[in-house]
């Protein structure tokens, strides 16, 4: 799944539409510490009240919200597993009957705690629905496409939310006329903020995809590995920042003692950032991805001196064991780039980067910074220095 096809998904999680129909859902509350189900209960959602119904869509659009490789992971299930995640899930989706479905999922609830107990208490929430998107869209002269003719698919998606207690306040009782505090001790489910949550199928070409899993994690570039193996019997993952960590090591291994300016840093993103860019324009195409070929010509190309492709190869081996290993290129262009000194401390664009100058003045090391607007501190305009 691309971010467009999540984000597909997402908006379509309103109340009232035509394209989103949530069947029923499915709450299982479970004791911290002990992992006992203290109650569970079923219902059509169509039934919950309003308010309670936009509650949850915001919940289940949480589950969907996220970076892909840092907070969203597109997941494989493990093959020849015995009471396999995958088929549970895939079995729940073909289900007759209500009950049936229940079973299946309340199988999954006791592999989520058989391995992890919370320090508080949690609420697991399934819904099953169906979701359609619009083949084409609507031709406004022939009025043709839109809903004429959709992409229908069956799914499954899980929050898991944790419980708070309510914090003792004062209130302000209208109808007597005075303060109390508040003597409400119910739990708060946090549907804010899931712990972790999954949807499958994954949809790839509109096209349901059972052999991957959509998982979120509850923290950015923090998934919970036990969850993944254990609970979803998936394979392992890198993070997006595991991936950005071990391509700098591997451009370090391969630069070695080289001093490199920094245009040709500025260089090498903007060469990994331009296939970004021509992969978001063609929402059709996969992914960009880099092997130790492409890294190899990137550094060449961005003025590295001296890049040889057996080098690269030696260097992914030496840090990854896996010569073969492809990064995604989304993953390494870095948001902002960070500059650290005892003096001041710099964030800006990786694009940025080449209106950066190391430079010596006067036998003192100095940052020059190449901008085009007058600079103000403290609502003062600084007075311009001819060196």
């Amino acid at each position: 799944m691309n971010k467009n096809d999540i984000a597909n998904i997402r908006k379509q999680f309103k109340l009232n539409n035509d394209l989103m129909s949530i069947r029923d859902i499915y709450n299982v509350y479970v004791q911290k510490e002990t992992g006992e189900i203290y109650h569970h209960v079923c219902q059509p959602f169509q039934l919950l009240e309003m308010e309670t119904q936009e509650l949850f869509l915001m919940n289940f659009k949480k589950v969907l919200t996220g970076q892909l490789d840092s907070k969203l992971f597109e997941l494989k299930f493990q093959r020849d597993i015995d009471d396999s995640t995958q088929t549970i899930l895939f079995d729940g989706l073909q289900a007759d009957t209500t009950e049936v479905w229940i079973e299946y999922m309340f199988e999954i609830v006791g592999k989520m705690f058989a391995q992890t107990k919370y320090e508080f208490d949690t609420v697991v929430t399934f819904i099953r629905g169906e979701y359609r998107k619009a083949t084409r869209k609507r031709d406004p002269e022939s009025e043709e496409g839109g809903d004429d003719e959709v992409y229908s698919n069956q799914f499954i998606l899980c929050s898991l939310n944790r419980t708070d207690q309510p914090k003792k306040a004062l209130l302000f009782d209208y109808i007597e006329k005075e303060f109390k505090s508040n003597t409400v001790f119910d739990p708060i489910i946090n549907l804010a903020s899931p712990l972790s949550g999954f949807l499958f199928p994954a949809f790839t070409d509109n096209a349901a995809d059972v052999n991957h899993i959509l998982y979120c994690a509850g923290k950015a570039n923090q998934p919970d590995y036990t969850f993944i193996e254990q609970v979803l019997n998936c394979e392992d993952i890198i993070t997006a920042a595991e991936d950005k960590d071990i391509f700098d090591l591997i451009l370090t291994k391969v630069i070695g003692d080289q001093v490199v300016g920094t245009k040709i840093i500025s260089n090498v993103y903007e060469e990994i950032d331009k296939l970004v860019q021509e992969n978001e324009e063609n929402e059709e195409s996969e992914a960009p991805m880099l092997d130790y070929r492409d890294i190899g010509r990137i550094l060449e190309v961005s003025g590295v001196e001296n890049v040889d492709p057996a080098k690269v190869e030696h260097a992914f081996k030496d840090v990854i064991s896996d010569e073969t290993h492809e990064f995604k290129a989304s993953n390494l262009v870095p948001k902002k780039i960070k500059i650290d000194t005892n003096v001041a401390n710099l964030s800006i664009d990786p694009r940025d980067l080449k209106n950066i100058k190391y430079i010596m003045y006067q036998g003192k090391r100095c940052l020059l910074l190449e901008i085009d607007e007058d600079v103000v501190i403290e609502g003062f305009r600084l007075e311009t220095e001819e060196f």
